[in-house]
């Protein structure tokens, strides 16, 4: 990365993206977070059959399939094409809980902050624009974001938001995993959720909620269920 692109240029042309004329129409087409989000919901979930991955926007188009941060990704370049800013954000269960973390891409609109998602689950999918700042966005992700095995609420911090314009552009279309970039993730300031020593006070997820969170949209040999 020559480190070249400004973070003050607004939109993304389709030369300085390095995607091909049918990637870019392709990105340009998902021209607002709903479309975006529409087309993230026609991708099968990418189950890393073959090990972990962190996969570009261009290689998302070509295997058709994402998982959350591929999907995050994806959408942040599409907002970048529309001329919003390609923000990520990370969402972090407590360590040790058996469950992993969750990146959202972030977007605004009035003022308030929405997210685009790429999820298998009924719980941590698309956001309104409605939320203040990304703790109140956050948050809404909390009450359904439990362990089905034990019914404990396990999400405890949310990242600040990274624009992924620091890394220029090289990210949309990299052939390589894109470990950088979670690397990134990790080493960014985070915040807690729960207030210290409120986490006595959570309520365990009941039987209504733990029989919505067992619904799964795609099936791992990648039909809709």
């Amino acid at each position: 990365m020559n480190g070249s692109t400004s973070l003050t240029i607004k939109h993304l042309s389709r030369i300085s993206s390095g995607l091909t004329l049918n990637e870019y129409e392709t990105l340009a087409r998902l021209s607002t977070p709903i479309k975006i989000q529409d087309f993230l919901d026609t991708l099968p979930m990418n189950w890393e059959e073959e090990g972990d991955t962190h996969r570009s926007p261009r290689r998302v188009l070509k295997e058709k399939k994402a998982h959350c941060i591929e999907g995050a990704l994806l959408a942040a370049a599409a907002l970048w094409i529309a001329g919003e800013p390609p923000l990520i954000m990370n969402l972090s269960p407590r360590w040790g809980r058996g469950d992993f973390d969750h990146v959202v891409a972030l977007y605004k609109r009035g003022g308030r902050f929405g997210a685009i998602s790429k999820t298998n689950h009924a719980c941590l999918r698309f956001r309104d624009p409605i939320y203040r700042t990304p703790r109140e966005l956050a948050l809404s992700y909390f009450h359904e974001w439990f362990i089905n095995e034990t019914r404990e609420k396990v999400l405890e911090q949310y990242s600040k938001p990274l624009d992924m314009r620091r890394f220029d552009t090289d990210w949309i279309t990299a052939e390589k995993d894109l470990w950088n970039i979670a690397d990134t993730l990790d080493e960014l300031p985070y915040y807690n959720l729960v207030p210290k020593g409120n986490w006595r006070f959570v309520r365990p997820a009941d039987d209504m909620e733990l029989k919505a969170g067992s619904f799964i949209e795609w099936q791992k040999f990648g039909r809709r269920t």
